[in-house]
């Protein structure tokens, strides 16, 4: 199976995530490339869509190693990656510090995709998180905890495409996974796609602003 592209992805993908038969559904997008999947299968459940955004905090010294993670929501999550920390010397307090930057960048896309809309609370609802597709699930795997935080009644983690290593590693996380695409050989999340070009931000927001109307 190969994908035309993310909007086909979606299409496809909707129909697996329509026959769980959810109750109270609420799309969550990895921005920028899980929009245009998450979009498609919000139209299919005509379920509200929102977003979770993902930032790395990078050791300051090696900025590619990250001491942890941020993410938005009506109370941001921090996870630290406590080997690393504890290597580097940094206390919980420290990455906190670090995260600032981060942090107010999650809102500066937040108001620019979403146009200052408050986020859709999840508490009792049907949780369902979107991306394009997983290549080590590590950002995924922040996005499940985050999101399992705020209260859904159910959690489910919806992708076109992932390794099966990497699904196995998140399913505990989840209360349901579905992956339309799970290869044995697995080079990159692209790689399952005829067109998979940047996704930028008016697109995002062109499409976010149309799920509003």
């Amino acid at each position: 199976m190969r994908f035309a592209d993310r909007t086909d992805a979606g299409r496809q993908l909707a129909v697996a995530v329509a026959a769980l038969d959810l109750e109270d559904p609420v799309v969550l997008a990895l921005p920028r490339g899980g929009v245009p999947v998450a979009v498609e299968v919000a139209r299919v459940l005509k379920a509200p869509v929102d977003l979770v955004m993902v930032r790395k905090i990078g050791l300051p010294s090696q900025p590619e190693v990250a001491l942890g993670a941020v993410v938005d929501g009506p109370r941001p999550d921090l996870e630290v990656n406590e080997d690393i920390a504890r290597h580097a010397g940094y206390n919980r307090l420290d990455i906190v510090k670090l995260a600032e930057p981060a942090l107010a960048e999650i809102a500066r896309r937040r108001g620019v995709y979403l146009a200052g809309r408050d986020p859709v609370p999840l508490a009792g609802r049907t949780a369902i998180i979107v991306d394009d597709g997983i290549a080590t699930g590590a950002t995924i795997r922040v996005a499940l905890r985050s999101v399992r935080r705020q209260g859904p009644a159910r959690l489910v983690l919806a992708v076109p495409v992932a390794p099966p290593e990497a699904l196995a590693q998140l399913a505990p996380l989840a209360d349901d996974v579905i992956c339309l695409l799970q290869p044995a050989s697995f080079m990159a999340v692209g790689a399952h796609y005829a067109v998979f070009d940047q996704v930028d931000d008016d697109k995002v927001i062109a499409l976010l602003a149309a799920t509003a109307g």
